[in-house]
């Protein structure tokens, strides 16, 4: 166990499980990745910390080497799947970017809670999760990321970022770790 603890103000970021993203093909089951999700969801409304469900609803224009697409999603792709049991206290952000922090007001919600970690999960691990973990790394946020509560399309890019990249930033644990020092500190 890498994760070694929890500050009392910590937020739970859970990065675009929403219908059109959870359909696409992923290296690790996503109705693995979900029942983790939801177990950390669970675990963090028990104890009133906040929850903090991220969707992307579009991209923004720029070129790259990849095609991409700058259109608007179809109706319903960005809705937020069911099994994450959306509450009216979970503060919810809506994102046209990778990461999370970019134009959102995010920060400001977050900083206005004085939460001083967070724990982020979700899809894609080496894109909208390892972008906003090293946004909120860089705004100086003690970051957790649960590996069991992400998954990737590339397997050699979901490696790399919890090998190489997240090691850097923050800890990693599994959700059942992070559930246990939930138990201990908060």
């Amino acid at each position: 166990m890498t994760v070694t603890s929890l500050d009392t103000k910590t937020a739970l970021i859970v990065i675009d499980l929403q219908k059109g993203i959870v359909s696409l093909p992923s290296v690790h089951p996503m109705d693995g990745v979900v029942k983790q999700v939801t177990a950390l969801t669970d675990a963090f409304r028990k104890r009133g910390l906040p929850v903090v469900l991220v969707n992307v609803t579009g991209g923004l224009p720029g070129r790259t080497e990849q095609p991409r697409n700058h259109r608007e999603f179809p109706p319903g792709w960005a809705d937020l799947i069911p099994e994450l049991n959306q509450q009216p206290q979970d503060h919810v952000v809506t994102k046209r970017t990778p990461g999370a922090f970019t134009n959102t007001g995010l920060v400001d919600y977050l900083r206005a809670s004085d939460i001083t970690q967070v724990v982020i999960v979700g899809v894609a691990t080496s894109n909208g999760v390892e972008v906003t973990a090293r946004q909120a790394f860089e705004l100086g946020f003690n970051v957790t990321l649960a590996t069991d509560a992400m998954t990737d399309s590339h397997a050699e890019a979901h490696d790399y970022s919890i090998t190489r990249v997240f090691p850097r930033i923050g800890e990693t644990g599994t959700t059942q770790e992070i559930i246990n020092l939930l138990d201990r500190s908060i």
